[in-house]
């Protein structure tokens, strides 16, 4: 499969910015595997300081720990790639921020690093709003690094877009 499209990925920042914007809430994003991106396809909307608040790119377990507040117990019995990571990242990124909500992404976006546990292109996500509605979501992405990245970007956008409504 092929890289998810610029144009997709603009689509997808910028309904999202509308349903946030709409709501007068701001944005947090906790990235791992996505290493910004998300932050950086938002930023790149004029207009978006309207509605995107900050964003953390803790690649380490233990920026995830420092910056974050994710229990470094959370991560040693499920490990960075997990539901439980993800959704305390998302959880994290909102009490570390002004925002009201937040999307958080820990994947193995390859090409080295997979387990047969673990394997390349497992991606958790995690959701949090304000009212502590905290959700998660696992899938397994197919294709080189560069294409697992698009698509976790584009499914962190698409799970907060549903979540919101």
């Amino acid at each position: 499969m092929a890289r998810v499209s610029d144009e997709e990925l603009r689509r997808l920042a910028a309904e999202l910015g509308d349903k946030l914007r709409a709501r007068s809430w701001m944005l947090a994003t906790a990235e791992s595997c996505t290493g910004g991106w998300v932050g950086q396809l938002l930023t790149a909307l004029p207009g978006s300081s309207q509605w995107y608040e900050r964003g953390f790119i803790t690649y380490a377990n233990a920026a995830k720990t420092e910056m974050l507040g994710v229990p470094a117990e959370t991560i040693d019995e499920y490990g960075a790639v997990s539901e439980e990571t993800a959704g305390a990242m998302a959880a994290g990124a909102l009490a570390h921020s002004h925002a009201q909500a937040a999307l958080a992404i820990s994947g193995i976006a390859g090409p080295g690093g997979g387990t047969p546990q673990k394997p390349v292109g497992l991606v958790c996500y995690g959701w949090a709003l304000a009212d502590g509605t905290v959700m998660s979501s696992t899938c397994r992405l197919d294709g080189d690094r560069e294409e697992i990245r698009s698509r976790a970007v584009a499914a962190a956008l698409r799970g907060l877009i549903e979540l919101i409504g």
